[in-house]
């Protein structure tokens, strides 16, 4: 089956919600595609110093602006969608990401792995790593950003069955985009990493973001990688059913042969 799967790499203005929104709608309005990716917290931008920040960017997954616009669009262009955002769950905030499907349903993921001051703003996340059906049924693993750095988060997914692991990320160091394809590699599944570009800066705070968005085959063939620093969206073909053949030889499973009673 031929599925058409997106990446954007994209700009957030921090702190500015309704900015962000419409941006992205401008952007996606008349995009064909079976799935997209956007980055972490694209809603909000990432560098936050006081928790009242966090709070002002917070909103509810099923009832909030960006649920209400992503909806809209899935149902428009026919089209999944995974983006991230500030979640408020009981006055708990998750750096969290959804994925929106055509017919209004709507997953989430929190992420589990906070990276940096993270740690000051935002709950672990307690869903743990999921896979969900999104347009046409395909098999979708969520996990964000520096989930990338535990083998466990991708090896999980696969497992359970992800075909195409969605991954939005705010990434500020060197090792991921390489990193991703070893994760394709090792669990024969496609990645997508949609990164942010651009520097941010909150008062003393300042960070540079890395770009280099990318699809990666379930064979850990780059399909495409963006830029250091262009705003873009891309668009191609893959065929998800190829990550469910996990041989690597006649002879080798990359799931079956785990020899788990030896691994800590």
């Amino acid at each position: 089956m031929k599925y058409k799967v997106g990446v954007c790499q994209f700009k957030p203005k921090l702190l500015d919600l309704e900015f962000n929104l419409k941006k992205m709608e401008n952007i996606l309005s008349d995009v064909e595609a079976d799935l997209i990716v956007l980055p972490e917290l694209v809603t909000s931008g990432y560098i936050f110093c006081e928790k009242k920040e966090v709070q002002s960017m917070a909103e509810k997954a099923e009832e909030g602006p960006t649920s209400k616009l992503f909806r809209k669009l899935s149902k428009k262009n026919n089209t999944s969608y995974v983006v991230g955002f500030v979640e408020d769950a009981n006055n708990k905030f998750y750096n969290s990401a959804m994925l929106v499907n055509p017919d209004g349903e709507i997953f989430v993921y929190r992420k589990i792995q906070l990276f940096f001051e993270e740690k000051f703003f935002f709950e672990y996340g307690d869903l743990g790593f999921n896979v969900f059906k999104a347009k046409k049924g395909v098999r979708v693993g969520l996990m964000i950003c520096f989930d990338w750095i535990y083998p466990e988060a991708a090896r999980t997914l696969a497992l359970k069955g992800a075909q195409i692991i969605a991954h939005p990320a705010n990434l500020v160091l060197p090792w991921c985009q390489q990193a991703m394809i070893t994760r394709s590699v090792e669990n024969q599944v496609y990645t997508i990493t949609a990164n942010r570009i651009g520097k941010e800066t909150n008062k003393d705070k300042e960070l540079t973001f890395t770009g280099h968005s990318q699809i990666v085959s379930s064979k850990g063939k780059i399909i495409k990688r963006l830029s250091e620093n262009e705003e873009t969206l891309f668009v191609t073909e893959i065929e998800p059913e190829l990550a469910d053949d996990k041989k690597v030889t006649i002879h080798n499973d990359v799931l079956k042969d785990r020899m788990t009673e030896y691994y800590l």
